[in-house]
């Protein structure tokens, strides 16, 4: 199964992304949508945002992977 993960930008260095994924941080690349903006959320795929998403609709995919993780981690 692939996911992407969603996460706020909090710094851009050319065509890399330093990512805030809910108090943790990684670097992603900016090719594929590069007017992305310091503060934006994005979904991250291998390394690479791939996409540009609402606040709201980030919070929601994080809230579905934490329950997820759960169900997951109780079998």
């Amino acid at each position: 199964m692939c996911l992407a993960i969603p996460g706020r930008i909090v710094s851009i260095d050319g065509t890399t992304a330093r990512i805030d994924y809910n108090g943790v941080t990684g670097e992603a690349d900016l090719t594929l949508i590069p007017d992305a903006e310091v503060g934006d959320y994005v979904l991250v795929h291998a390394g690479f945002a791939i996409e540009e998403v609402e606040a709201e609709d980030a919070e929601e995919i994080g809230i579905l992977l934490g329950e997820l993780s759960d169900a997951l981690g109780e079998e």
